[in-house]
């Protein structure tokens, strides 16, 4: 493939912006490619992920070397905030001395061990640790590599839970509209995004899609609480006309985030928890995105003062070191796979499952969580989130400025198909990388971004959206 010549000359520039160089003591790593080479060199052998790649002829990716804190930073010194937590999933800075020590000390010890009839002492600790954090409501960790994979685990759990108790008929699942999952077959099956769907449609099971209690449909006048309550009825008459058939209700609790951060009132949460009850079917919270206080709770269902049967976490499980993924489940599930038959077993498998490293980086945040008060910090630094996006507001084409825990987003009205990517390039250029998902421009920052980082990047991002709407 040949690269158009001035395509690395449109990487942005932010050399006008001190704040943007790199003025700490780490500096640039030796022996390091330049941004040009490594754009030329990646275009060239990589495949992005969710990417046209014919994009980059005219918006080339950004070369990244280091990691400070809540910052990134490119080959010619250049710095970003990260103002999306490396899609979702850095929760206390890149390089942070307490999970790098963590791993460094691990390492010495175990790389990794198949988990099929061994273990070891961090999957042992990790799974303790996870329990306890549910009260003990869920355990027995099934551990996987990334969200995608948990989901699937959390469908194959709930539908051969069903088989194993004598109700084989129920292999159905219902989804809420505008869900997102994950992208391989089965997650994707109950996913309800149609740019990721409709190419692979012929593979994929059919899932119902219920409406979703994204507070925006609400009628004029209707309270978040209130049209929670309109959507869960939705739901209800489903389960109940066909309970028979419906495994599990999997839901992304509080936040859609794939779905241009569609936030709810947690009164939809009690709601499904008690429509399942009583329909007898499974409830699966996909805390990927929304789990380790994302939005405000540890947990995301704990808000609404529910437990789930299944629940599903990845992503910053592990402080955006290390793949890894979870499935917990109430015990009674797992006593129905408790077996002499073989068949009746959980076969699921891949060959890094409960890796030790991984499990080392995630034990790491779990320490940083009780040692540093979290989410009590995290509080104050929404508050102060929220107040510096209240000027976003006086742009006649923002709109449904909101916020649940650490996540803030707004709407931008637009009719330009390239809105996403140019605000992207935009936002670069201030110094702040952000990545909208539609006409909706999101922040969801590392936990230790400072008081002038939010200002940075609430500044930084008023200025790309004039340059962009310009």
């Amino acid at each position: 493939m040949t690269m158009p010549a001035n395509t690395t000359d449109k990487l942005p520039r932010n050399d006008e912006a001190p704040a943007n160089r790199v003025t700490s003591s780490k500096g640039i790593p030796k022996k390091t490619m330049s941004n040009r080479e490594m754009v030329e060199r990646t275009l060239a052998a990589v495949w992005h992920p969710c990417t046209q790649m014919k994009s980059h002829e005219t918006f080339p990716p950004l070369p990244i070397v280091g990691g400070e804190g809540a910052w990134l930073i490119d080959a010619d010194g250049h710095r970003y905030l990260d103002g999306i937590s490396s899609w979702w999933v850095n929760l206390f800075g890149h390089c942070n001395p307490k999970i790098n020590s963590a791993l460094h000390e691990q390492i010495e010890r175990l790389e990794h061990v198949i988990l099929a009839g061994f273990t070891h002492e961090p999957v042992i600790a990790l799974s303790e640790r996870l329990s306890a954090l549910t009260n003990h409501e869920l355990g027995h960790c099934f551990y996987a590599s990334d969200g995608s994979s948990a989901v699937e685990i959390a469908l194959k759990m709930s539908m051969h839970y069903w088989r194993n108790i004598g109700q084989p008929n129920k292999t159905r699942f219902a989804t809420i509209s505008g869900g997102y999952h994950g992208e391989t077959v089965g997650a994707l099956s109950v996913s309800d995004v149609a740019l990721f769907r409709d190419a692979y449609a012929p593979l994929l099971r059919e899932s119902i899609a219920v409406k979703s209690p994204d507070w925006r449909d609400a009628s004029e006048g209707e309270s978040a609480a209130d049209y929670a309550v309109r959507a869960a009825h939705d739901l209800e008459q489903l389960l109940e006309t066909q309970m028979a058939e419906i495994a599990a209700v999997i839901v992304e609790p509080l936040v859609q985030c794939a779905n241009r951060m569609a936030m709810h009132d947690p009164e939809y949460l009690r709601r499904v928890r008690v429509a399942c009850d009583r329909h007898g079917v499974h409830l699966i919270a996909d805390e990927i995105a929304v789990g380790f206080g994302r939005t405000g709770t540890f947990f995301a269902h704990q808000a609404a003062g529910v437990i789930p049967d299944l629940m599903t976490l990845s992503k910053g499980i592990t402080g955006g070191y290390m793949p890894l993924s979870v499935v917990l489940c109430r015990d009674q599930i797992f006593q129905a796979f408790y077996a002499d038959e073989i068949s009746r077993g959980f076969l699921h498998s891949h060959s890094y499952t409960g890796n030790a490293l991984a499990c080392s980086a995630a034990l790491a945040v779990l320490d940083i969580f009780e040692s540093d008060d979290v989410l009590s910090t995290n509080r104050a630094r929404a508050r102060n989130i929220l107040a510096a996006s209240q000027p976003l507001q006086d742009h006649l084409r923002v709109h449904n400025l909101r916020q649940t825990g650490m996540i803030t987003a707004f709407d931008v009205q637009t009719d330009d198909p390239l809105f996403s990517r140019r605000y992207h390039f935009a936002a670069l250029e201030e110094g702040l990388m952000l990545r909208p998902i539609g006409n909706t421009v999101y922040f969801m920052p590392p936990y230790v971004i400072t008081d002038t980082d939010i200002e940075h990047m609430i500044s930084g991002a008023r200025r790309a959206l004039l340059s962009t709407l310009a």
